[in-house]
Order: structure tokens, then sequence, then C-alpha cells
């Protein structure tokens, strides 16, 4: 029987059963792989790294969209740097006052694949009139679009390898900043912090010169192994990220959510971290 074995940490990784191969590819930015696992379904990989499955998908994907839009409210204008799979843009679009989203994405054939292989993920996304997709670096469109400002941006990068290394640049938090607009929110994967914490620390570094307040959040995932993963959140808000719990239950039910991992509750005590993730932070 084939298998595939991650390869993001050193001296450790996950394996999973390919039970039926459905595609495989050098592309010209990355190794691509899309498998059929019996537990978790289709399965996607890039570079020796799973991306995502369709059992656990809608926890990575609902964190990541409802924590900031909900915090924000009546968020009109969107970008998402990555994402090719569709599910984060899946989930931007249930909320009623969105009026356009832009994806960029570097990679075309993550997208094309992921429509053919992996359709629960998008839902059609891709189709919808109010989304813009832009085949590009998400570096070089930070640096140099004049498309802001933005509500919200959702960084969905792969870990801090290959093409994603300079998604997690300073960079790249400063062109994020330059196309939020004032008191919007920037949201970032982060990795699995027991098995990646230079990455926290590394985040957190780079993102406190460009952002009055910046903290992280978690969720676990059952295929990103190690236990918890962080979210980096940025905004110039302090108050933004924890709006009073009645309040955000008020968004949930009038953006008409029906989510199976985010809550109200959960937004608030994803913020608690623990003490381990605490002690990495200043």
């Amino acid at each position: 029987m084939k298998s595939f074995t991650e390869t993001l940490s050193d001296g450790y990784g996950q394996t999973l059963s390919i039970d039926e191969l459905l595609y495989e590819r050098q592309t010209e930015h990355q190794h691509l792989i899309i498998f059929k696992n019996r537990f978790f379904g289709r399965v996607m990989a890039l570079d020796g790294i799973v991306q995502t499955t369709e059992r656990d998908e809608f926890i990575y994907h609902e964190m990541m969209v409802h924590v900031p839009m909900l915090a924000f409210g009546k968020a009109r204008r969107v970008l998402i740097i990555g994402g090719g799979d569709g599910g984060i843009l899946r989930e931007v679009l249930k909320h009623p006052d969105l009026e356009q989203v832009v994806q960029v994405e570097i990679d075309q054939a993550v997208i094309d694949l992921c429509r053919e292989y992996l359709p629960n993920h998008s839902q059609g996304a891709f189709d919808d009139p109010r989304v813009d997709i832009v085949i590009a670096d998400g570096m070089a469109y930070v640096e140099q679009a004049e498309s802001g400002p933005f509500d919200v941006i959702i960084s969905d990068c792969t870990d801090p390898l290959g093409p994603g290394e300079v998604l997690f640049s300073s960079a790249f938090y400063a062109g994020c900043r330059r196309l939020l607009c004032p008191g919007g929110v920037f949201v970032a994967q982060n990795g699995v912090v027991f098995m990646q914490p230079d990455e926290l620390v590394t985040t957190a570094q780079r993102l406190s010169p460009y952002f009055a307040d910046t903290r992280f959040y978690t969720l676990a995932v059952p295929t990103y192994a190690g236990g918890l993963m962080a979210l980096a959140w940025a905004s110039d808000n302090a108050a933004l990220a924890l709006p009073d719990q009645q309040l955000l239950a008020q968004r949930y039910r009038q953006a008409n959510l029906n989510c199976r991992y985010y809550t109200p509750e959960v937004h608030h005590a994803a913020f608690s971290l623990p003490a381990y993730i605490q002690q990495l932070l200043p």
C-alpha cells in the first residue's frame, strides 16, 4: 500500500495511506499531490506538507474567516492572499455585507485542480461575481497594488518554506498594513506552535512595528499535527479582537451562519493562550 509521510518537522512526521492517487505534478512553483485517504477523504499536499483535507478543513477555514469578519462587523472589502483551494473564499462569501473579494494566488494550477478534485472546498465560490481572482505573487501584490483599502486581509499561505517564505517577512506585513483600512484587521496562519515555536516568535517581532495590537488565537486541526495551531492577528484597534459576546452572537445570527467549529464562545476562548505559548511572547 502506498503512503504519504509529511516532512514538515525533522525527526517527526504523520503518515496517511494513499488509498487512491488522484493527481501528482510538479507545478511551476511547487510539488502538488491530491489523493484519497479512507479517514480524511481527499487530501492535498504541497511540497510534502498536508495543506487541507475534506474531513477537517472546516475548522481552519471557519476560524480564519469568521473571527476577523465578525469582530470587524460589516466588512465590505476583503483581500485573501493564497487560499487556492477556495475554502477561505467560500466562508468569506457567507457574510451579507460583503461587496468585493480580491484573491491573490501565485499558482493557477492549485485553483484549477482544487476546483476539479476538491469541489466541496469552494462550492462554486470562484464563480461568484463579487470575486476578483489575481494570479500573482502575494508579496509583489501587497507592495505594488493600488486596490486598497480592505477591511479584512487574510493570509492563507503555506508554511515559511519555498514560495510561502516571503509571506512571513516584515516587508509582507508592511505591504498588508499599506492596503488595510484604518481599524481593519489582518490575520494569517502561523503554524503549530509546539512544533514550530520560532515561527510564532518571529511573526510577533515582525508584525509589531506595523500594528498597535498584535496577538494570536488558536485552533486544533487534526491533520495539522502536534497540538494547537496559532493564527496571527493584527490591527490598530485594540478593542476589535474581543467584541462583546452578545454582539458577536447577534452578528453570527444576522449572517445566518451554521458553523461546525466556530461559535461566539469559541471566538473569545481562542484568544486565551496556554502558558507555553504565552511564554514565547514578549
